[in-house]
């Protein structure tokens, strides 16, 4: 079994980015993603609940090589970061068919 390095960056916002977000990955590189709603506290923005279409969270996931991963991070924190709730981080990960990636 062949294992390939590729970058897992992880971005959690409101939602009500999502398909600006959608938009931004994809002219950036990405080519699939995953999304799944959030919620939790945070120390700035404090207690983000689903409940409330105003207060609900994403969690944006994107495998990638990682030349395209730091040209994500780059726009976003560019574009977002200043005006709206958004975490990112990054993670090295193993994956099989990198070329999926």
């Amino acid at each position: 079994m062949q294992l390939t390095a590729r970058q897992l960056l992880t971005i959690i916002s409101e939602a009500a980015l999502e398909n600006t977000l959608l938009r931004d990955i994809e002219e950036l590189g990405a080519t699939g993603y995953t999304i799944t709603d959030a919620r939790g506290k945070g120390g700035k923005r404090g207690l983000r609940d689903a409940t409330w279409a105003p207060h609900a969270n994403i969690r944006l996931e994107v495998l990638c090589d990682v030349e395209v991963a730091h040209a994500i991070w780059s726009a976003l924190h560019e574009r977002y970061y200043d005006n709206y709730s958004m975490v990112m981080y990054l993670s090295e990960v193993n994956v099989l068919r990198p070329e999926k990636f």
